[in-house]
């Protein structure tokens, strides 16, 4: 698999695709006025303790207090005899003005604050530095058990002769790795965690004492792998910023830095902003002729799966099996292009071979390998939905992008102009009882009275015969259809 790197620079945004053999897979957005926070390592302040949630809201210095849960702090977790994990109760932990280290595990999203955890990570290339934990630990998306024991002896080896009492866990970019590279990556998270403690020790409450890489920096220490052939970069400061960064601590890629100076957009060269635009929509279609329905909501995402003008060539079963194994990589594949987290329900159609099912779910899993995410896919259910959920640390493609439309406050619905009038007819009963009436002026949009004067004409005529006071229709450009004012005199 060949796999590019695009990076879009400009003053006000940095934007980095992924585009593997030719198709886009991942985009990443970050503004300057809207950084990332998760890796952003804090002295917070206790302000609230909530024993009812066992949690506790820490102010870090941002607009909304973060929500820091019990079983996220290192000093709150137990393990029983069996090796099951529990936590103390919060009170027993932490106390109102309490100052504690803290590091955002999760973005704002919504109306919700940033997630923290004092259970603090420094990551390089290569490990992950876990001060306060003793353990080490390999990735599980390193396979080739030989390979895991032969991390995990190199940097229990490591940690040994250092005389360090804190963890490390060694990240799917060391497979492969010699011993000479993960000792220098040893004794560089080593320093960095010195320095980060310097700052600690001088820091005020709310105060950020370690501030993760930008985007760009971050991509090149954690994006770019074995496969990747070649980093395009759309500005020259850009450009030599990252070859800076490489130099120092990834030489193994300064080969595939390139600068790009074409006047065509670097996004229009695989047609990037094109399929950015696709992402946004409910639909999705699938080669075959079938189609993807997306819907997002703040609970879950949904994903229902038709077969559209797909009409197969053999039977109604082969039809349904083959596209649901093309929809299977094309889900996988928006997952990651929308950044979609959380619970995510997919309808398949239903399939009757249980071969068939099973084809459609090793599908899934051999396109979730590719996903940075952690993922967890449950089996197909009696009812032949696929559950799963994908570990959301920052906005989805929708959410950075839009933003909920005023007119129906994100249901995507309008009442019509006929249920509107309806409504109308009702409030202007309640008024003429409730209140000493001479007459009544409405004002609503225009297609709302367009309604009265035209196809409801006759129930509009027997309203005003009803009440017995004369009604003003007022049309008013600026409201939409669910706006409308009943005003008496």
């Amino acid at each position: 698999m060949s796999e590019e790197i695009l990076i879009n620079i400009t003053p006000q945004e940095t934007r980095v695709a992924n585009v593997e053999n030719g198709v886009l897979t991942e985009v990443c957005i970050e503004r300057r006025t809207k950084k990332t926070l998760v890796g952003n390592i804090y002295l917070g302040n206790v302000v609230r303790v909530l024993p009812g949630m066992d949690a506790a809201f820490v102010d870090v210095g941002l607009e909304r207090a973060a929500f820091l849960h019990a079983s996220d702090i290192a000093e709150a977790v137990v393990v029983g005899e069996d090796g099951e994990k529990s936590h103390k109760p919060i009170r027993e932990v932490l106390r109102e003005n309490q100052s504690v280290l803290v590091q955002v595990v999760k973005n704002p999203l919504g109306t919700k604050g940033a997630r923290l955890s004092s259970n603090l990570t420094v990551p390089s290339r290569y490990l992950v530095y876990m001060p306060g934990d003793s353990t080490v630990g390999v990735s599980a998306k390193i396979e080739d058990e030989h390979e895991r024991e032969r991390l995990r002896a190199i940097v229990e080896m490591l940690k040994a002769s250092e005389e360090s009492d804190n963890g490390f866990i060694v990240r799917t970019a060391a497979e492969g790795v010699n011993e000479e590279m993960l000792a220098s990556e040893v004794v560089f998270l080593k320093k960095l965690w010195a320095s980060i403690q310097q700052k600690i020790s001088s820091a005020k409450a709310g105060e950020l004492v370690y501030a993760e890489l930008p985007l760009v920096k971050r991509t090149l220490r954690d994006l770019v792998g074995v496969s990747v052939e070649r980093i395009r970069i759309d500005s020259r400061e850009g450009f030599v910023s990252a070859r800076d960064f490489a130099q120092a601590y990834l030489p193994e890629i300064l080969d595939c830095i390139e600068h790009y100076p074409g006047e065509r957009p670097i996004f229009d060269i695989y047609s990037v902003e094109d399929e950015i635009q696709k992402a946004l929509g409910r639909k999705v279609q699938l080669k075959s002729g079938g189609h993807l329905v997306f819907d997002q909501t703040e609970s879950m995402t949904t994903i229902d799966v038709n077969t559209g003008a797909f009409v197969g060539h053999r039977n109604l079963e082969e039809t349904i099996f083959k596209t649901n194994l093309e929809a299977a990589q094309a889900i996988c594949r928006q997952l990651r292009l929308r950044n979609l987290g959380g619970i995510v329900i997919i309808d398949f159609i239903d399939m009757t071979v249980e071969e068939h099912k099973r084809q459609v779910m090793r599908a899934m899993d051999k396109a979730l390998l590719l996903d940075h995410a952690k993922t967890q896919v449950c089996e197909v259910s009696a009812l032949g939905l696929v559950e799963m959920t994908r570990k959301r640390t920052r906005e989805s493609l929708e959410q950075t992008l839009c933003s909920e439309c005023p007119t129906c406050s994100g249901r995507g619905l309008l009442r019509t102009a006929e249920t509107v009038c309806y409504e109308i007819s009702r409030e202007i009963i309640r008024q003429v009882r409730q209140f000493d009436v001479k007459s009544l002026t409405v004002v609503a949009s225009p297609d709302v009275v367009e309604m009265f004067l035209d196809e409801q004409s006759d129930y509009f005529a027997e309203l005003e015969s009803f009440v017995d006071k004369p009604i003003r229709l007022q049309p008013e450009s600026m409201y939409n259809r669910d706006q409308y004012d009943v005003v008496i005199v």
